[in-house]
């Protein structure tokens, strides 16, 4: 991303808090011990996926921080009436480009985006059409990852 300062343009790379709010269900008990509450679902959905965001890179991403510490909070389905868990993550990310942030903002789990730096941005007519690309791209990849899982029921 460009910015621009007085009358020069210089590269930078976004900095950009992210917070994501991972959802967790009650899952149906099994003989005779019972299912997991949606807390709990919630907070075990929640380790795992800040432990991929750890351990596996993400290219044109580094993770500065990840906040996994606020509490899980409870809500009810519109759809099925049934109670549901979420359990946030804030994660405090640098990214190369502006399409380098899509794939985190993309996800069902994406709630909110706040760019920390630059104060200021430059997007050129190129940047506009490679993130819009690059949405479309993630947009696609999230239908037929959609699809798989309903054909799969």
């Amino acid at each position: 991303m460009k910015v621009k300062i007085g009358d020069e343009v210089i590269q930078s790379n976004i900095k950009l808090r992210v917070r994501l709010d991972y959802r967790g269900e009650t899952r149906p008990a099994k003989f005779f011990f019972g299912g997991k509450n949606t807390e709990k679902v919630a907070e075990e959905i929640r380790e795992q996926k800040v432990a991929q965001l750890r351990n596996v890179p993400v290219q044109g991403i580094k993770i500065e921080d990840i906040d996994n510490t606020l509490d899980v909070y409870t809500v009810a389905d519109e759809i099925n009436g049934e109670e549901v868990a979420y359990a946030p993550v804030i994660l405090t990310v640098w990214a190369d480009t502006i399409e380098d942030v899509i794939r985190f903002i993309m996800r069902e789990e994406f709630r909110k985006v706040e760019i920390l730096e630059p104060e200021q941005m430059l997007v050129t007519r190129q940047d506009v059409e490679r993130f819009l690309f690059k949405m479309n791209q993630e947009l696609h990849t999230y239908r037929l990852l959609w699809e798989k899982k309903i054909n799969a029921r």
